[in-house]
């Protein structure tokens, strides 16, 4: 009796046992901490939980903290700050010379502002400001002083030519010059947006590769390569535009293919959040709903974080509205009820096709035999 039960239902068995190996086969880590968390980011952050301990020097200062437990991942109540952020392309970076003197021996052109100051100058015609050298290259001083020919000079042969000018009225002229501005030189300023190689173009200057540096590091990277064409040059640099980091919504289609929408992250972010982003939720949508987190490098298994959607949205629980990262995928399961009914319209819709054909060939047939010549109200 029993092996009869068996064989009869042998081949139901069998896809059981299947689907239970490939299910069970996953890797998946309920338990999770906070991913690429910097210790030096989380000891500032107002709203912090205390699971984190600061981390002292010998002298009492705080100089990191130790990381959260595997137990307490980052929700809404315990948001922890994303590490320094690594440009990638397609950001934007506003980039502003700070300094940039050019090499010396400088050649002054024409167009270049010059700073002259001259201590012994006429009381009633002072020189001390800044002057341009005029197209045809010269310098005027203004007041009774004669123009002085700069251009092709270097600074302090200019300084030279402005003294031997200036002594036919004051004697011994005391000048100091130095070039405020190059005309000739391209000005660092403006946004710049990372290629596809990774790089920002400066133009004469060339480009550099910042991909991957945080803005720290990308503004040594653009004063290191800026040093070739300037004696000691200072930049300010910032990303105006965070074009990199995002975090997916995807949401199952029940049957009828998935929404995924792609989101930038603002470090902000949590579960209502994300869910807001696509509207909330869909008809075909249920409320299973959980992050899955890229694993780090040392670990197997990717992050799995159950969402409990109706604590979060009727109680006002925080304990699973977790914060999103960078990288995360927000999945929203489909409604079984509404797959099965796709599913089930799927397989009988073709069926019903082809007997409503097979009915309507019957009845064109049985027409035909009964009215060979056709209608009789022809």
């Amino acid at each position: 009796m029993h092996k009869a039960i068996f064989h009869r239902y042998r081949p139901t068995i069998c896809l059981l046992l299947i689907a239970s190996t490939l299910l069970s086969s996953g890797c998946t880590a309920i338990s999770t901490a906070p991913m690429a968390t910097a210790p030096m980011e989380l000891v500032t952050h107002p709203a912090l939980a205390p699971q984190g301990e600061p981390i002292l020097d010998a002298n009492g200062q705080v100089v990191g903290q130790s990381e959260l437990g595997p137990e307490s991942p980052p929700t809404e109540l315990s948001k922890v700050s994303l590490p320094a952020y690594r440009l990638a392309p397609p950001d934007v970076l506003m980039i502003q010379g700070v300094r940039t003197v050019p090499k010396s021996p400088y050649i002054i052109q024409s167009g270049d502002f010059l700073t002259v100051i001259v201590s012994n100058s006429l009381p009633e015609a002072p020189i001390q400001a800044v002057f341009q050298v005029n197209a045809s290259g010269y310098l005027s001083l203004g007041g009774p002083y004669e123009s002085v020919r700069v251009e092709g000079l270097t600074e302090e042969e200019a300084t030279n030519a402005v003294a031997k000018s200036l002594s036919k009225i004051l004697g011994q002229a005391q000048v100091a010059l130095t070039v405020r501005e190059p005309s000739g030189m391209q000005q660092i300023f403006g946004e710049h947006m990372l290629g596809l190689d990774g790089t920002i173009n400066l133009g004469i200057y060339g480009t550099v590769y910042v991909a991957g540096m945080t803005v720290n590091e990308a503004r040594a990277a653009v004063e290191n390569h800026l040093s070739e064409f300037l004696n000691d040059p200072k930049v300010s640099l910032d990303v105006v535009v965070f074009n990199s980091k995002f975090y997916y919504v995807v949401a199952e289609g029940a049957g009828l293919g998935e929404q995924v929408i792609k989101v930038p992250v603002t470090g902000n972010e949590t579960v209502l959040d994300a869910i807001a982003q696509i509207g909330g939720l869909q008809q075909f949508s249920s409320k299973k709903i959980w992050i899955s987190r890229p694993a780090p490098k040392d670990m197997a298994c990717d992050q799995i974080l159950p969402v409990d959607w109706d604590a979060i949205t009727k109680g006002a629980s925080t304990a699973t509205n977790y914060q999103v990262l960078p990288g995360d995928r927000v999945f929203v399961s489909e409604d079984r009820l509404v797959a099965t009914s796709s599913f089930v319209s799927k397989v009988i819709n073709p069926v019903e096709r082809m007997f409503g054909f097979s009915l309507l060939g019957a009845q064109a047939i049985q027409f035909m035999q009964r009215f060979p010549r056709g209608s009789l109200f022809q």
